[in-house]
């Protein structure tokens, strides 16, 4: 068939109704949820099959079973479908100046009840946006924003060296070698060496980066790692004295303080990391009204101080 025709039938409400088909698993449970008898489904869903010359859906079955070429259409069609709402938001965006979606990317060294605090009171105001967080850790942080998956990125800790992209100091945060009490290193003689560390695991955070490796940070050659997905989730592994490791003092400070973590030093001198926020470059005319306000919140020492160091502890 040509071009023309398969541009005829793959509308967004075609994609849209092969979604329906494939999250209801049937043709007539897809017909019902569409409010149309299953003959008229099924000969759109031929109609579209004729146009592409393809078969979409393995009909040996009762169930809607996709063929790779029916998921590879889901597929390609789902990211259609997102560029077209794209479109209309950033259509939408012109009209009125408020984003109809922000999103932001929170590092895990950032603390959650204060984003929180910020995204009540943005709420407050009842604007016509929707706020969307994303939880990411070291460069994939920079990286949500860097590839449109976020409007602003609280917490990156990597050097941008980019004209697209804006950064501003959130502040800087100190790391402290910390394990649990009952973990056998809280007794050793300081400061510790490498060879003692390299003898115990180590609690390692992942990189939420989606691309290439990551990096990673304090793991000496031949240690064993237990690897988490969050900061929170590596103080936890702390806690429980499954590991050892650099945190946040921040994060910390209250633990430390009640005993249930104790700080050791070590040979090597400990890490300082300036932290900032993040957002894609623009004039000031250009920028939404959303970003705009959450620039003008983070304006604010107080809130900066905040997003580093209220962390709930003990």
């Amino acid at each position: 068939m040509t071009t023309a025709t398969a541009r005829n039938v793959l509308t967004p409400d075609a994609l849209a109704m092969l979604q329906t088909i494939a999250a209801a698993g049937s043709l007539a449970a897809a017909a019902r949820a569409q409010g149309m008898v299953p003959s008229a489904l099924t000969y759109r869903v031929r109609q579209i099959e004729d146009a592409l010359d393809v078969l979409l859906f393995d009909r040996s079955s009762r169930q809607a079973k996709l063929t790779p070429a029916g998921n590879e259409l889901l597929l390609e069609g789902a990211r259609l479908l997102e560029d077209i709402d794209a479109v209309a938001n950033r259509v939408k965006r012109v009209a009125t100046g408020w984003e109809p979606q922000f999103t932001i990317a929170v590092d895990s060294i950032i603390a959650k009840a204060t984003v929180m605090e910020l995204c009540e009171h943005f709420l407050e105001q009842n604007p016509p946006t929707r706020i969307r967080l994303r939880d990411e850790t070291l460069s994939g942080t920079l990286e949500a924003l860097t590839s449109g998956q976020a409007d602003l990125a609280l917490g990156v800790a990597d050097l941008v060296h980019s004209t697209a992209i804006h950064t501003q100091p959130l502040g800087d945060v100190r790391f402290v070698y910390a394990v649990a009490p009952h973990h056998p290193l809280a007794n050793a003689p300081e400061p510790l060496t490498d060879d003692m560390l390299r003898a115990h695991r180590a609690v390692a955070v992942a990189d939420s980066i989606s691309r290439g490796r990551g990096v990673t940070v304090g793991l000496l050659g031949g240690q064993d790692v237990f690897t988490v997905a969050s900061m929170q989730a590596k103080l936890d592994a702390h806690l429980r004295g499954m590991g050892c490791g650099s945190v946040p003092e921040c994060m910390v400070r209250d633990y430390i303080d009640t005993g249930r973590l104790v700080v050791k030093t070590t040979q090597q001198a400990a890490r300082v990391i300036r932290v900032s926020y993040a957002w894609r470059a623009g004039s000031q005319t250009s920028l939404g009204r959303a970003l705009q306000w959450w620039l003008n919140a983070l304006t604010s020492p107080a809130t900066r101080n905040a997003l580093l160091e209220r962390h709930r502890g003990g």
